[in-house]
């Protein structure tokens, strides 16, 4: 059995949380460890690492290894999208990794989950799993689906006949998020569940349905890995129940009964994860009086509530969300606003992570930036010149190596060295310990892309 974790998205519904530089499957909520480190975990237990592909967005890709390697998980397969194309051609992509790559036939199954869910116990998940793979190898794609507690509407939903296979039913069809009324016909009618996302199938029952009902995609994958993975770019927009699961007739259901299955899209979604014996979720430095069905979620400050209800906070170094409970799903219509605005805050964190660490902004005037840049073990950044501004390092924790144009130099805590305009140069830990230092960029102009690399581990342009 083949794995494939899907973990591209952006998550735009959780922003400030997620950004697009930092999107909510590496977030890591209320201290619990990321979305995706979990997701990883749960299916640990259920295929080899080997057997597991991850697909991510190129941009992600070191922040999919960094986890890797914090779980001792490197054997786990990572391929990379060269621009986001939705789900149904990330499945196309991986399946052809996985017949190229991992040795994987038409009759091998595989199950395809996003990143950003939280499952538990994980060992009833693992038994619906292998009860629905027979299903799957007979020639049916099998979605897991979830027996509604509420009426909801932020979930999309499966409607299901009669009809048994093994342990699950022929679905009957698939229903977009519903509005209020709809969705209590739904809960009342029975036989209608909560779509989540997780399909098995066997590879080639999946090839076949796209090579009928997804023919474009199936046109551009059908020559393996390496040239579904150059033509990726011109693959359609469209995700796996468009493309595939409302179409086809070969679609079943189990049902996750016994399985708390959160979806976690929305902060409507991370209040019920967090939500106290009072009825309120916080988390951080919060102080809150006579609040009521209220979350606060705070950073580094300090956030005081008094008397509020239905009120979410969310409050990040460089953005605050005020808005009422329940109107989580319009913060993505915000970022777009924001996007087209051209607004950093949707692409960049104060905090900002690299291949070799990451830097975070302390102050950031006319002419001048001040930064904190912390270097892992072992790592280095690009041999590079500035053209428009000068730089000044200070090592406040560990040992750095610093190269300017031929020479090289050791600087320790309290020590500092200058980098003119011009200059190439380079920062590295050779130690044991991350390297931290305190950056002052002066000049004209200070944008990211004023960087030209001669040299870089990790390939960047």
């Amino acid at each position: 059995m083949k794995i494939v974790i899907l973990a591209g998205g952006t998550g735009t519904r959780l922003f400030p949380l997620s950004r697009s530089c930092y999107p909510k499957q590496f977030l890591e909520i209320a201290g619990q460890p990321s979305l995706l480190s979990q997701t990883i975990t749960r299916f640990r237990g259920i295929a080899k690492d080997s057997d597991i592909i991850i697909t991510t967005n190129e941009q992600y890709y070191f922040h999919v290894k960094d986890e890797l390697q914090r779980l001792n998980a490197t054997d786990i397969n990572v391929i990379t999208e060269s621009e986001g194309r939705n789900t149904a051609p990330a499945i196309a992509l991986a399946m052809t990794y996985a017949v190229d790559a991992l040795g994987a036939d038409a009759s091998e199954v595989m199950l395809v989950s996003p990143s950003d869910h939280i499952i538990k116990p994980v060992d009833k998940f693992a038994a619906l799993v292998e009860e629905a793979m027979p299903i799957a190898a007979g020639g049916n794609i099998v979605t897991l689906g979830v027996r509604p507690t509420k009426p909801e509407t932020e979930y999309g939903y499966i409607e299901a006949t009669d009809e048994a296979i093994g342990c699950g039913k022929k679905v009957a069809a698939f229903r977009e998020k519903p509005d209020a009324e709809t969705a209590r016909k739904y809960l009342e009618a029975g036989n209608y569940f909560w779509n989540s996302g997780i399909l098995i199938f066997s590879i080639g029952t999946m090839q076949k349905e796209m090579e009928s009902l997804a023919s474009d995609i199936f046109a551009l994958a059908k020559d393996g890995y390496r040239e579904a993975k150059a033509r990726f770019t011109k693959m359609p927009n469209i995700s796996i129940d468009y493309a595939i699961a409302e179409k086809s007739d070969k679609m079943a259901v189990a049902l996750m009964d016994g399985i708390e299955w959160r979806d976690i899209g929305s902060f409507d979604a991370i209040f019920n994860l967090l939500k106290g014996d009072d009825g309120n979720a916080i988390y951080g430095d919060v102080k809150s009086a006579d609040c009521h069905n209220t979350m606060m979620l705070g950073g580094k400050r300090l956030i005081v509530g008094m008397g509020l209800e239905n009120i979410m906070v969310v409050d990040t170094p460089d953005a605050l969300l005020v808005t009422q409970r329940g109107e989580s799903s319009k913060v993505k219509d915000i970022v777009k606003e924001l996007t087209a605005e051209e607004r950093r805050e949707t692409n960049e964190n104060l905090t900002m992570y690299r291949p070799w660490g990451n830097y975070t902004v302390l102050i950031d005037g006319d002419g001048y930036k001040v930064k904190r840049i912390v270097v892992n073990p072992g790592a280095r950044l690009s041999l590079q010149m500035h053209y428009h501004r000068s730089e000044h390092w200070t090592v406040i924790s560990g040992t750095g190596k610093v190269t300017l144009d031929d020479k090289e130099i050791i600087f320790r805590e309290n020590e500092s060295t200058f980098i003119p305009i011009g200059t190439r140069h380079r920062l590295e830990n050779p130690g044991k310990i991350p390297l931290a230092v305190i950056e002052v960029q002066c000049g004209k102009y200070l944008g990211e892309d004023d960087i030209v690399r001669f040299d870089d581990d990790y390939d960047r342009k």
